[in-house]
């Protein structure tokens, strides 16, 4: 894998969006990857790893310390649907916890990890089955994680699966929330849709493929019990 040529590609992409490819925040996802694939983003200068799933994350962090005889230099980000009992096995590496989407999910967080980063993942579908939460019961749930200590950064949305217009229209819906609650961090767009997200005003955009290519294995469930 070329990821340097391919997250050049990528930062054009962000340009041609109209976004500052120096100020939007790129997360590099590793899911279904190897670690190399991790090392791979590090020597390319990427420094914010997105994973899905707990035992990869905790995998791939252990490999990275054992290679490189201590904590490698990876701000983990934590993007994936998740259950509170996997909490306490994630607190040690992670750095930005992407999708927290109830209070009782933030409780966990906030008693393991005090103060931790925190961002509100919005469901933009009718899917009750993807993460999330309803974009009317968005505020009181910010509301809720800030009175547990949590440090609410901003909301994280993944696009319907509908086209690109229905990305827009989701993404511009996840903007005006965070313009009403005055939170600054807007995690929105992939490696299909980045451009229509950047236009809407992520500041942070997640990009598995652009960057790695096809995942080369089947990742596991996407709920991890």
């Amino acid at each position: 894998m070329d990821v340097v040529a391919n997250l050049a590609r990528v930062r054009d992409r962000i340009a041609g969006a109209g976004g500052d490819p120096e100020r939007i925040r790129l997360v590099a996802v590793t899911k279904g990857h190897g670690v190399d694939a991790v090392q791979a983003a590090r020597a390319a200068g990427l420094g914010d790893i997105g994973e899905n799933y707990a035992q990869e994350l905790v995998a791939k962090a252990d490999a990275l310390d054992a290679l490189a005889g201590a904590h490698a230099p990876v701000r983990w980000h934590f993007i994936g649907q998740l259950q509170r009992n996997k909490v306490r096995q994630l607190v040690p590496y992670v750095t930005w916890w992407q999708s927290v989407d109830r209070l009782r999910l933030g409780q966990e967080i906030a008693d393991r990890s005090p103060g931790a980063v925190v961002l509100v993942q919005v469901n933009l579908t009718d899917d009750p089955q993807r993460g999330g939460t309803k974009p009317a019961l968005v505020g009181g749930l910010v509301d809720g994680l800030r009175d547990l200590g949590l440090d609410v950064r901003g909301l994280m949305a993944v696009a319907p699966h509908a086209g690109l217009d229905a990305a827009r229209a989701g993404f511009r819906t996840v903007r005006t929330l965070a313009d009403r609650l005055e939170l600054p961090e807007r995690s929105m767009g992939m490696s299909d849709d980045l451009e229509v997200a950047v236009a809407e005003g992520a500041t942070t955009v997640r990009v598995g493929s652009a960057l790695f290519g096809p995942r080369p294995r089947l990742a596991p469930s996407p709920v991890e019990n």
